[in-house]
């Protein structure tokens, strides 16, 4: 490929910064940082043109391992971005922020949000493993406040007492998930993206994520399954 990547610019090394301190940005405040950046340093606007103002950061970012990525929130289906670090699974990202046992409780936090039907875990059941890490017994009131940082940090959701895996952690995540969960890991299958919170074929299987869900049978007479065609069994969002 003889094409130079397009130049990086003041407004593109703004996006990247603000991305960077965000953690994760929704689509609509992305679009909005982009104008904001581009009339900020002088540079042209499109508004029409986010993907490809980000994929000349991304060029640039390329060798350093590090890439925007797009997902989409489980829950309303928006996009969102953030950077991620190829070079490193987040795990080792993490293992910086935070202590070997707050780690523990995340990965064991993570284990029964995967295995479970719907991509939740209850903070019974996490606490109840607070006593049980090989590190080193975590009580109840530790575990209580450790689950509050990974939500604050933006790396658990937690919806009345009950919690997934963010957004944010679902893009950084995504690569790591699907190879340390073969079994279990299943992608959307009409999006093709991880699903966490998902609902799952009867018959054969296959997951959807809820708002792919939505969409999906919004269209439909009656809801069969895309890929077994099979009754669709599970109340449609």
């Amino acid at each position: 490929n003889t094409m130079m990547a397009a130049q990086m610019t003041d407004a593109h090394r703004r996006f990247l910064q603000v991305l960077m301190s965000n953690g994760i940005t929704e689509g609509s405040e992305a679009r909005k940082l982009h104008q904001h950046c581009c009339e900020t340093d002088k540079v042209y606007y499109a508004h029409d043109k986010l993907d490809d103002f980000i994929s000349t950061i991304n060029s640039h970012l390329q060798p350093l391992f590090m890439q925007i990525r797009k997902g989409i929130s489980e829950d309303d289906g928006r996009a969102h971005y953030a950077v991620v670090n190829l070079a490193e699974t987040e795990v080792t990202k993490m293992a910086s922020d935070y202590t070997e046992i707050e780690l523990e409780l995340f990965r064991k936090t993570m284990d029964l949000i995967i295995l479970s039907e719907n991509g939740f875990a209850s903070s019974t059941d996490i606490l109840n493993l607070a006593d049980q890490l090989k590190t080193k017994k975590m009580k109840k009131k530790e575990a209580e406040q450790v689950l509050k940082v990974f939500v604050e940090d933006k790396w658990l959701s937690e919806k009345n007492g009950e919690y997934t895996l963010h957004t944010r952690c679902i893009i950084e995540m995504e690569q790591y998930i699907l190879s340390n969960y073969q079994d279990v890991a299943r992608k959307c299958n009409i999006c093709h993206s991880l699903a966490i919170q998902s609902q799952v074929c009867e018959s054969c299987g296959i997951g959807m994520h809820l708002p792919c869900v939505r969409k999906y049978f919004r269209a439909q007479t009656e809801p069969r399954c895309p890929k077994c065609n099979e009754f669709w069994s599970c109340d449609i969002p």
